[in-house]
């Protein structure tokens, strides 16, 4: 049995990788300019004939999350402007989060969703599910698209899944117990949230049958020390993947020896781009632009995503020519935060956090106005550990002294008692920005 969903194209040789990119990359400009509304004004005055190589790409206008919730706002129905074919061939309804903003609205025809279920596929096939495994799914679904097309991806392989909605956190502990799935998919919150309520219940997840935690939602799989303490605590191994509503699962880690996420450059042209637009070379750090390739209900083309990336100075040894990051997404640039003159990177924190054990994995930073000084002040929420026995003062003293070597930022550590803060199953709102005023350095 192939290591590869599709040795063929996971394992094709760089030219001819790009030259198949570059073609699917035209036919879906064409197809979006020629059957979207939005893309048909956004394109105007561009023929795929004038893309000859992907350099060209670059000449593309990028687009924003703001702009297809404008197409949306403005046009017809209930997709608006972004539609690229008939209604009637639309069979799967998906929205973004909102986080950001208000919704946008996915549609998505039989052979999109058959994209989404080959593109998820990639992801656990990498990972090591295989048909005998049994997945466990251990959320409501609701109307985002990563569990759903998790879901079908894990029966499309003919592994037997388990759909875990409906349910409280003790509850699902105890399928985990007593129904023996090997595989479970889930944010890195949540895979701490139940790992914290399978303690209170007396069950030790490093001794049930989960052989694999697929993470999604948050960076938190590729962040060394989180990585290291949620394969302690669930006796797995852990792997990361990336992706978004409208673009798609864009990339995976898989089970060689880099820390990092492979682009799915058979489904998407993936592009990582410094401030003047230029790609970033191995070992630099960009910001993410991707295009799905063959998606055709509702086509994007360069979509912003605003996520932070490291190309890898080195190539993965499982045999995938793919390209690699150094480590999985850094953050989002909306996330990115600067701080009296430095940029304050959120995974640095929770780097730090995660990997100083006297304290429990929950978090929570607040960025406020100093009383007096033009300036901002660092708050944060910690809990202790009861298994240690450290004070609250040497645990703030030295957070305070790894956060200031790690980020050259000052913070006041308040320690709480375990259970303090807030729990979450989707991802965890840990950064709360409450200045009303912006000193002379930020952005």
């Amino acid at each position: 049995m192939s290591e590869m969903w599709n040795p063929i194209l996971e394992t094709m040789a760089l030219d001819d990788l790009r030259a198949y990119q570059l073609d699917q990359f035209r036919e879906q400009v064409e197809h979006a300019k020629d059957d979207s509304p939005f893309y048909a004004e956004k394109l105007s005055g561009i023929s795929p004939d004038d893309i000859t190589s992907l350099a060209d790409v670059r000449e593309l206008p990028t687009t924003t999350k703001d702009e297809l919730r404008e197409a949306q706002r403005e046009g017809d129905g209930l997709y608006g402007d972004l539609l690229a074919e008939d209604a009637e061939s639309v069979v799967s309804y998906h929205q973004t989060s909102g986080t950001t903003g208000r919704p946008v609205r996915q549609a998505d025809s039989l052979p999109d969703w058959e994209w989404w279920t080959d593109s998820w596929a990639t992801v656990l096939w990498a990972q090591g599910v295989r048909p005998d495994d049994r997945v466990f799914l251990p959320f409501s679904y609701s109307v985002f698209v990563a569990f759903w097309a998790a879901h079908a991806a894990a029966e499309r392989i003919g592994a037997e899944v388990i759909p875990g909605g409906g349910m409280s956190s003790a509850q699902r502990v105890e399928k985990i117990e007593t129904l023996d799935p090997t595989v479970v998919a889930v944010t890195p919150t949540y895979a701490f949230r139940l790992a914290e309520v399978a303690e209170q219940e007396g069950i030790d997840l490093a001794e049930t049958a989960i052989e694999t935690v697929v993470c999604a939602g948050e960076p938190g799989a590729s962040v060394p020390s989180t990585k290291d303490e949620l394969e302690a605590l669930w006796g797995a191994d852990v792997y990361d993947h990336a992706g978004a509503t409208e673009a798609g699962a864009w990339g995976f880690a898989c089970d060689g020896d880099t820390l990092g996420l492979h682009f799915n450059e058979a489904r998407f042209l993936v592009e990582v781009l410094d401030g003047d637009d230029e790609p970033v070379g191995p070992g630099e750090t960009g910001r993410l632009v991707v295009t799905p390739l063959n998606r055709s209900a509702q086509p994007y083309v360069r979509s912003e995503l605003k996520d932070r990336i490291r190309l890898a100075e080195e190539s993965c040894d499982c045999g995938r020519t793919f390209r690699v990051t150094d480590g999985g997404v850094l953050g989002r640039e909306d996330e990115f935060r600067t701080i009296n003159g430095t940029l304050l990177s959120p995974r640095a924190v929770e780097d730090v956090v995660h990997g100083y054990d006297p304290v429990t994995n929950e978090f929570r930073v607040r960025i406020e106005d100093h009383p007096e000084k033009d300036l901002d002040t660092l708050e944060l929420r910690v809990e202790a550990d009861g298994e240690y026995d450290y004070d609250a003062d040497r645990i703030a003293t030295e957070l305070d002294k790894e956060l200031k070597k790690r980020t050259h930022l000052s913070f006041d550590v308040d320690v709480s008692s375990p259970g303090t803060l807030d729990r979450n199953e989707l991802k965890s709102d840990r950064f709360t920005d409450a200045r009303t005023r912006r000193t002379q350095y930020e952005q």
